[in-house]
């Protein structure tokens, strides 16, 4: 997965906006305004994504290509540099799991404007 991969499949999410809050060479992925993933473009190569804290110590036992979150609370987020062994489903599903926590921490009408339930 390169970095425009990476930003494509992002913006297929529901409800999810871009933009660069922390200067030109951080691209910050929200969801109704609240960051989900975080990606390097300095490089390309690498982005933040939250975490169960259980997971995150997890994968970054198993996976050399995961570290903690650089810059962010390593405790809730992990940094994944995406050459390497990870397959592009392994990425796909950090990102998932990512959006899906921090959505889930949304107020519940939020969450229902945005699936469109009531």
């Amino acid at each position: 997965m390169n970095i425009e991969e990476l930003r494509e499949y992002c913006l297929t999410k529901p409800a999810v906006t871009e933009d660069f809050p922390f200067g030109e060479d951080t691209l910050v992925f929200k969801v109704k305004g609240k960051m989900f993933l975080l990606a390097g473009l300095e490089d390309g190569q690498h982005f933040n994504a939250k975490c169960d804290p259980e997971v995150a110590v997890e994968l970054r036992e198993r996976y050399a290509e995961i570290k903690p979150g650089y810059h962010m609370n390593k405790a809730h987020w992990n940094t994944v540099f995406m050459a390497g062994t990870l397959t592009r489903k392994q990425l796909c599903g950090m990102i998932d799991d990512s959006y899906t926590l921090v959505f889930k921490s949304l107020p519940k009408k939020i969450q229902a404007e945005v699936t469109g339930s009531k």
